[in-house]
């Protein structure tokens, strides 16, 4: 077996090779196995906890009949919808199995081994994930110290090898972003041969800051904006979201996408979603208000909260070990949050905003987890 194996070793990369699998949150069927807890709040993959819009449902159920037919390869329905809400034409987007299929055909049409893609640290670390499966070279600068990507550092370390600036905007874990005067500095300092990429998946929650730079009030020739039905619209499990970017570049992405991206469930799902509008409208209301608690409880716990514009909460522990603790201690309880160590902040952990009653037991778990746990770490109380 070891022979087969070190000759099927000779046919992959040596940047294949050495990637980590990207490792999700754990899910609720199998914390109840492991560990026979009946009550589950999963608050560690910035889900809805909403659900999906009826509409979304009800459009999805209609197309079960017509699962034997593929889907229509141009998305012509989805295309249209977003066009008419963005004022694009349908050359100006894609579609995709989630914002991470997008990055997958981003890197097939764009990105050759040896490129150099800047972006930060702490950041979405599936995309470090797709941009060293096609051997490009991945330079990270650190965040500022408010947690934010450092658009001063990124234009300065520009250089004529770099293809591709990823920009996670609100970024993922901390939930921060950059705002419209920080864009627009960074931008007069990239040259036509590098391609931006501005990762709006929480674009949602954000969208309210004044000093947000929404992709769509520019219109740059390199920047392709990624968005998701994942986030707010609540379909993570049907795998879709989209881009808007110059007709050519679009062009291009389609050129090595899979023909029949995404699926007829997701496009018939994606329909039903921005149709209900309502639907958008109590996801960030319950988001807002559960944000406001959730912050008040870290702090008030002498925790210190990472300021957020997106669904989740990222807050210090202190160290890997007081990470671990809490994150086990509350499966104990039913909750399950996410830790950070794969995105190279292992005394942080990142908790998603559920419903009222889904936070309640949050708060629950870590009153009856707290006691011991500062006790351990020598926290104050």
């Amino acid at each position: 077996m070891s022979e087969i194996s070190d000759k099927v070793q000779t046919l992959v990369p040596d940047y294949v090779r050495s990637l980590q699998v990207y490792q999700a949150g754990k899910p609720i069927e199998e914390l109840t196995r492991e560990r026979g807890v009946k009550k589950v709040s999963k608050l560690a993959s910035n889900e809805n906890p909403l659900g999906p819009s009826p509409y979304a449902i009800r459009e999805m159920t209609n197309a079960l009949w017509d699962v034997h037919r593929y889907p229509d390869m141009h998305a012509h329905e989805v295309k249209s919808s977003l066009a008419k809400m963005y004022k694009l034409k349908k050359e100006n987007i894609i579609l995709g199995n989630g914002s991470e299929g997008i990055m997958g055909y981003i890197a097939r049409a764009f990105i050759q081994p040896g490129h150099e893609i800047l972006t930060s640290e702490n950041t979405f670390i599936g995309f470090y994930i797709i941009a060293r499966s096609v051997g490009a070279k991945l330079k990270t600068l650190p965040l500022t110290t408010d947690y934010r990507f450092d658009v001063k550092a990124i234009a300065k370390a520009i250089n004529e090898k770099t293809k591709v600036i990823y920009i996670c905007n609100p970024n993922n874990p901390t939930g921060t972003y950059i705002t419209k005067t920080e864009f627009d500095f960074l931008m007069e300092h990239v040259p036509p041969h590098v391609l931006v990429i501005l990762d709006e998946a929480y674009f949602e929650f954000a969208k309210g800051k004044e000093d947000y730079p929404d992709s769509m009030d520019y219109r740059y020739d390199n920047v392709i904006t990624l968005r998701t039905f994942s986030k707010a619209y609540g379909l993570s499990g049907i795998r879709i979201g989209y881009g808007f970017g110059h007709e050519d570049l679009i062009a291009n992405l389609t050129k090595v996408k899979l023909p029949f991206e995404p699926g007829l469930i997701a496009q018939k799902g994606a329909l039903g979603a921005l149709s209900d509008k309502p639907h958008l409208s109590r996801t960030i209301t319950n988001n807002n208000r559960r944000y406001e608690e959730t912050y008040e409880y870290l702090k008030n716990n002498k925790f210190n909260p990472v300021r957020s514009v997106a669904n989740f909460i990222c807050f210090k522990t202190g160290s890997e070990a007081a990470s671990m603790y809490l994150f086990d201690k509350l499966l104990d309880h039913g909750v399950i949050i996410r830790m950070l160590k794969a995105n190279e902040m292992p005394e942080y952990v990142r908790v998603s905003l559920g419903t009222k009653n889904e936070m309640r037991h949050f708060f629950r778990a870590m009153d009856a987890v707290l006691p011991e746990y500062n006790k351990r770490f020598g926290r104050p109380v």
